[in-house]
């Protein structure tokens, strides 16, 4: 079960963006200005990129709570990548 769960924090945040281009191309592009940004949030900070992608207006750009919201998606890759680690650390032998 644990395994499901890493498996959907690695795979949902990626798979709501590829949806989110899919349905929306041009507030896509308009949030991620180039290629080479779009595919690094992808690879490395999905969470955030969603959450930049989840704030940000056409007009203002991310303003506000919006800056919020990208840090709370910054916070979640944070935990994504750094919980593996803290709930397998009992069975390194020492």
């Amino acid at each position: 079960m644990c395994c499901f769960i890493t498996v959907l924090l690695f795979i949902g945040p990626r798979a709501a963006i590829i949806v989110w281009y899919l349905l929306e191309p041009m507030r896509f592009n308009a949030a991620i200005n180039s290629f080479l940004m779009g595919c690094l949030g992808f690879i490395f900070l999905p969470w955030t990129t969603l959450g930049w992608l989840v704030a940000f207006n056409a007009v203002t750009g991310v303003s506000g709570f919006g800056w919020v919201i990208v840090g709370l998606g910054l916070l979640a890759d944070i935990a994504t990548y750094s919980g593996g680690g803290y709930g397998n650390r009992n069975r390194i032998r020492r």
